[in-house]
């Protein structure tokens, strides 16, 4: 890393190197940190792993979304540390440790992009690329009170990062003000084109939170709802929780063990935990199974480009409340997990664009609310939150 200290680790200890980029530009005042799943000229990519660390070439070229970041004068200050293969929700790492959540030192930072929000809250550095297959960005940036996105699938590049499940995995990034958030999304997302202006509440995902959840959120979204009008309430599950959970899964592990089982194989490295029961678990997955989870994806995707038709955004919650204790039994950080696919399985599903706004605080600890539109609303999504920051 290029900084002097890292006081929250979030950054990986990698030999600080310089990298080609402009002096000045856009960008120029910025400061950023990559997720090291990400090719950055002259460092390794190591994934969270040793194995993957002591494998990796040094990159003679960044990653596109990088280089363009760079290119308009943004300055790299190094590589942020990730869960281990960017399979998991909570942002610890069995190898390299877990790095601080600076909003709520006592809870989990979130994963996988665990460095780079962690990196962000502390003011290390003024944004941050991560990924978000599952809820990457979405949960760290609720977790520590940031703005983050997950933008729609295949609008920002993923060449040179190391994929995990391709049809549902993105890059998104991290900032604290939404000044810098708009910045960042303008560098690196498509022009403007799908608008947001039809205001929609996901009834039924407010419905599933704890009494606590929705008590702190209450004022929150009343803020929402008075700044964008008023919200129609509408269903985002048109079918069974169940059935979508495990159309998620089935896809995820099925794309996940296609391109990481003969790895795994071949090298029986040491996985935590956690990681290494999902990947067993990947391992299971049929050819069937992965058959069906797609028809339903397909279908449900169908029923959620419609409610966003003609200009639809929906305020809905982000998770069902606010990050784990980092002393949480492995039996709660797996009910935790379960609970949280209901509200991040959706999105991800169909492709769609997901953006936190810090809302507010439950049990004490950082918890988001966020704007979802149709395809391509990205940067409308983005001009909402301004409006919202300005109120």
């Amino acid at each position: 890393m290029l900084l002097g200290a890292d006081p929250v680790r979030a950054f990986v200890p990698y030999p600080a190197t310089s990298v080609s980029g402009a002096a000045s530009g856009a960008l120029g005042s910025l400061t950023f940190g990559v997720k090291d799943l990400f090719d950055v000229e002259g460092y390794p990519t190591a994934c969270g792993n040793p194995v993957k660390l002591a494998e990796s070439r040094v990159a003679t070229a960044s990653a596109p979304t990088v280089q363009r970041l760079l290119d308009l004068g943004a300055l790299f200050v190094g590589k942020t540390h990730t869960e281990e293969l960017a399979w998991s929700l909570y942002g610890t790492n069995a190898h390299f440790g877990t790095p601080v959540n600076p909003a709520a030192p006592d809870r989990v930072p979130g994963g996988s992009s665990s460095g780079s929000a962690s990196a962000v809250a502390a003011g290390l550095c003024d944004f941050a690329l991560g990924t978000d297959t599952g809820g990457s960005v979405r949960a760290p940036a609720s977790f520590c009170g940031l703005y983050g996105l997950r933008p729609t699938h295949g609008a920002i590049s993923l060449a040179g990062c190391m994929p995990l499940a391709p049809s549902l995995d993105t890059c998104g990034f991290f900032a604290r003000t939404i000044e810098t958030f708009a910045v960042v999304g303008h560098a690196l997302l498509p022009p403007a084109g799908v608008r947001g202006d039809r205001v929609m509440i996901a009834g039924d995902l407010f419905a599933m939170l704890p009494d606590a959840t929705r008590t702190a959120l209450a004022e929150p979204l009343e803020r929402v709802q008075r700044v964008l009008g008023p919200a129609t309430e509408a269903a985002v599950y048109d079918r069974p929780l169940q059935e979508i959970y495990d159309s998620f899964r089935f896809i995820q592990a099925h794309e996940a063990w296609s391109l990481h089982g003969g790895w795994y194989e071949s090298r029986r490295p040491v996985l935590g935990k956690h990681v290494a029961e999902r990947i067993e678990y990947a391992r299971t997955v049929t050819d069937a199974q992965f058959a069906a989870a797609r028809k339903t994806r397909d279908s449900f995707a169908a029923h959620l480009h419609g409610l966003y038709a003609d200009g639809g955004v929906m305020i809905a919650p982000v998770l069902h409340g606010p990050a784990p204790k980092l002393d949480s039994a492995a039996s709660a950080l797996e009910a935790y997990r379960n609970e949280a696919m209901a509200f991040l399985c959706p999105a991800g599903l169909a492709g769609l664009p997901q953006l936190v706004i810090p809302a507010g605080l439950a049990d004490g600890a950082p918890i988001g609310l966020s704007l979802v539109g149709g395809r391509g609303a990205d940067r409308a999504l983005i001009a909402l939150a301004a409006r919202l920051a300005a109120a």
